[in-house]
């Protein structure tokens, strides 16, 4: 995934989101052609030259000030997980993020987490990477998903992969209750770790095979929304025990960069406790 061509699609395409109205211009020519703003409108915006701005929107970020960024931020209103997104895009254009990995980076579970992971017997849980690939479960998180860990979609040798699951596997549609949400959300995390690592390899590897065999996934792709996953609702249909609302909260794992743990729980009284 080169970084120019990330960062060309993302900025035109956050420029193409906002109209003339929304950013504040109520002088403009109404019958012009596109919705979105012109460059010169974004450079001026952002207190650029149209040139410069035109440079930056080619893909070139390396050595961009953050100065710059919080303007462009501004000019674009991204959000959080946008604004984020473009400082993770410049980050990896500068001269230090450039070596490219030729091999799948290999992610070990501390045994530290694995005990901890063994010890919540109330609640389900376990550790992803950026790319959704899950490297640790408890007991329980293994029985909420278990159509994903039975799923015969993952290459040998690769981990269960959520996003492989929701795109890849048809019980995925009959497992989510609002599969639209959960599939627009696993493509946005897996853009913003592509921002973070456009030469990781593995990454590079999974969206190949996803663009490759789904239509839903590779039009997700191509929008290039990004989002951030800390907490929120999962709603699940289990094939055993029928539908579950379950809260959710991602903690990152300072000593493991790039590995989350995720646990699920039910609000105390809900039907959701009861089965």
């Amino acid at each position: 995934m080169d970084n120019q061509d990330q960062v060309k699609a993302f900025l035109s395409s956050r420029r193409a989101k906002i109209t003339p109205e929304q950013a504040g211009l109520h002088h403009y020519n109404r019958n012009r052609r596109v919705p979105g703003l012109r460059r010169s409108e974004v450079a001026d915006l952002a207190g650029v030259s149209v040139e410069y701005y035109a440079q930056l929107e080619r893909g070139n970020l390396s050595g961009v000030s953050d100065t710059v960024l919080d303007a462009l931020a501004r000019a674009l209103q991204l959000d959080e997980a946008e604004q984020a997104h473009l400082a993770e895009l410049a980050r990896a254009a500068g001269p230090a993020a450039r070596t490219r990995r030729r091999k799948p980076t290999v992610q070990q579970i501390r045994p530290t987490i694995q005990r901890i992971l063994g010890g919540m017997t109330e609640v389900p849980a376990l550790v992803n990477n950026g790319r959704l690939d899950v490297l640790a479960t408890n007991p329980l998180s293994r029985a909420l998903f278990a159509p994903m860990f039975a799923a015969p979609t993952a290459p040998a040798g690769r981990p269960v992969n959520h996003a492989r699951f929701n795109f890849l596997d048809p019980r995925a549609r009959d497992f989510w209750l609002n599969w639209e949400a959960t599939a627009d959300d696993s493509v946005a995390i897996l853009r913003a770790e592509a921002g973070r690592d456009p030469y990781d390899k593995a990454l590079t590897d999974l969206v190949g095979e996803l663009c490759t065999r789904s239509e839903d996934f590779r039009r997700r792709w191509a929008a290039h929304d990004v989002r951030l996953h800390r907490t929120g609702l999962k709603h699940i249909h289990h094939p055993v025990v029928g539908d579950l609302h379950l809260a959710y909260e991602v903690m990152e794992l300072p000593a493991d960069p790039g590995l989350a743990l995720t646990a699920f729980s039910a609000e105390a009284g809900s039907p959701t406790t009861t089965r």
